[in-house]
């Protein structure tokens, strides 16, 4: 379930000539039962509102007065945003002839064509008011209060996010609200101008459009249909076009070691919190350490808690990195089997994140696995898979998968891999992306597969340096610092490790290693640091360096790289 929450416009929307039908009434009591929440978003004052609708006990929230005052029917606690008119402005108003005249916590409210008078006071007294009309309404609010506003705040109490609602108007007061909505609906009585800048128009008119969208809403949740604006800009066609992923999509990031898969999901996270979407990686290697806009759970010497996590997660605003790189690589498949379950409970309920990042999934999600299918007794829709060997990854995993991103030199053979495992016909338009694009593939549309500039992140990352710095490299990764004569065998594991065991050991030792090139070699083969491999071997070739010298060199050619703060340089 992805819209977990309906918004509504009460008069011309819900309402016909103020009253609520039967049958709307149930529409709206049907989708309390899916486990929906139900939000009120009118214009009027609340004590007219409760004579004229005494059920509205069935919203979870109201939103009053045009988006002045939050009303919660459950506790009938009331909370206005905005401070209350200047009773010297009501007044002169009423001096003017302005009639009828009403007012509420915040909200002055007449008819047309009063709204010249009204302008005429707010600037005689120099208030920063605002007149909003609702088809012959005109409302006087506070600069900036209206029915967006006051739905934001009434989705911060419920703790949802706007793109996991759908929101239904009919007047020029709903457009604010409309926008701010993941699905925005326009009824068949709706204005023109309404009617334009919605999702979907309904086929009935008031309550019975209201009705049509509650029986499609629980009927086909996910096949609603998105506003533009819940779709996330993955790249660029050559002729300039943007392509988009969208809350439905299941995505494979594939590629060669090395390639730009992790600087491409950094970048989707930046569009990500550029769009208000919450988002949440799972990071196996502590690659997404330093992520900007993000808290990471667990680190390189505490592991990570479920309860962590999903308490991080419940603000909508807040980002999670979920860090195991403390845990023993065999240790990951096991937690992110627990995870995966949990995570799928909690989108039941808030429908978010709205985002999740898999890194490295052919080691959480492996084919030769056995629970695999359990695991993934659930779609996984808004999930990025990262994988540098498709063919590793559990066939029921590639199954969900509806757009591939294959990057580098072989991404074609990429999609040939993806579509040997899936049984799926290859794609028109396989061919190896230069170095600046990437090859796009929707497998279930029919289309061929495209190339596409890819985003780029503004933030600059340090590729495994989590990883290097403090994880646990296997056996055959690790350095081995042995001596001249194979007396010893200490093991580094990562580089703090390194540099510890390098400040500590014997010169000969140190040297033995230093004159066979042992250093600069570990580097470049297993660290996969070209730039600290050759300064390495500058100092690895210079024999008027001592032990000390050299030592010390090195070292801080590790530190510099691997402890400094990312910013540096």
């Amino acid at each position: 379930m992805y819209f977990i929450a309906l918004a509504t416009d009460y008069d011309g929307t819900l309402a016909h000539d103020g009253l609520v039908t039967a049958a709307s009434l149930d529409a709206l009591r049907r989708l309390k039962e899916s486990g929906r929440k139900l939000i009120l978003v009118t214009g009027r004052e609340l004590p007219d509102l409760k004579h004229v609708f005494p059920d509205l006990a069935v919203f979870d929230k109201v939103v009053a007065e045009n988006g002045a005052l939050i009303y919660t029917p459950a506790s009938e606690e009331e909370r206005a945003i905005s401070p209350p008119p200047p009773p010297n402005f009501v007044e002169a108003l009423a001096r003017r002839g302005v009639a009828p005249l009403s007012v509420g916590r915040s909200i002055v409210a007449t008819w047309e064509p009063h709204q010249t008078t009204a302008l005429e006071v707010i600037k005689d007294f120099g208030l920063e008011l605002e007149i909003i009309f609702n088809k012959g309404a005109v409302m006087i609010l506070p600069s900036g209060i209206n029915k967006a506003a006051g739905l934001t705040v009434a989705l911060e109490e419920l703790r949802l996010s706007a793109h996991n609602v759908v929101g239904i108007g009919d007047a020029e007061n709903d457009h604010a609200f409309l926008r701010t909505c993941g699905c925005s609906v326009a009824v068949a009585n709706a204005l023109a101008s309404v009617k334009d800048t919605a999702d979907i128009v309904t086929q009935g008119a008031r309550g019975e459009g209201l009705e049509e969208l509650a029986d499609q809403l629980i009927a086909r949740d996910w096949d609603l249909g998105f506003s533009r604006r819940n779709g996330i800009p993955v790249g660029t066609e050559e002729d300039g076009s943007e392509v988009r992923l969208w809350p439905t999509d299941t995505v494979l990031i594939a590629g060669s070691s090395g390639i730009g898969k992790s600087t491409l999901a950094t970048a989707l996270t930046e569009r990500f919190v550029e769009r208000d979407f919450q988002f949440c990686v799972f990071d196996p290697e502590g690659d997404y350490h330093d992520l900007k806009d993000a808290v990471t759970v667990g680190d390189g010497s505490v592991p990570p808690t479920l309860d962590q996590a999903m308490k991080l997660l419940e603000k909508p605003d807040d980002n999670v990195v979920l860090s195991t790189l403390t845990l023993d690589v065999n240790e990951r498949p096991d937690f992110f089997a627990d995870f995966l379950p949990e995570l799928a409970r909690f989108r039941s309920r808030t429908a978010r994140p709205h985002w999740l990042i898999v890194d490295e999934t052919h080691h959480l999600l492996p084919k030769q696995r056995n629970d695999t299918p359990l695991v993934l007794s659930m779609e996984l829709p808004g999930t990025i898979l990262i994988t540098v060997h498709p063919d590793a990854v559990a066939t029921d995993a590639l199954g969900l998968v509806s757009a591939v991103i294959a990057l580098g030199p072989q991404a074609d053979e990429v999609i040939r891999v993806f579509c040997r495992e899936t049984g799926l016909q290859q794609p028109e338009g396989l061919v190896a992306p230069d170095d600046d694009r990437v090859l796009f593939w929707r497998p279930k549309s029919g289309e061929a597969a495209k190339l596409i500039k890819a985003e780029k992140p503004r933030q600059s990352r340090k590729r495994h340096t989590r990883k290097y710095a403090e994880g646990q490299l296997d056996e055959a990764g690790s350095f081995y610092f042995r001596g001249p004569d194979d007396a010893m065998k200490l093991r580094a594991h990562n580089l703090m490790m390194f540099v510890q065991i390098a400040e500590g050991i014997d010169d000969k030792t140190w040297q033995h290693h230093l004159r066979n090139g042992d250093y600069s070699d570990w580097f470049r083969r297993q660290i996969r640091d070209d730039a600290l491999a050759d300064e390495t071997a500058e100092v690895e070739a210079d024999q008027t360096l001592s032990a000390e010298e050299s030592r010390k060199r090195i070292v801080d050619a590790v530190r510099r790289r691997y402890t400094a703060p990312a910013t540096a340089s």
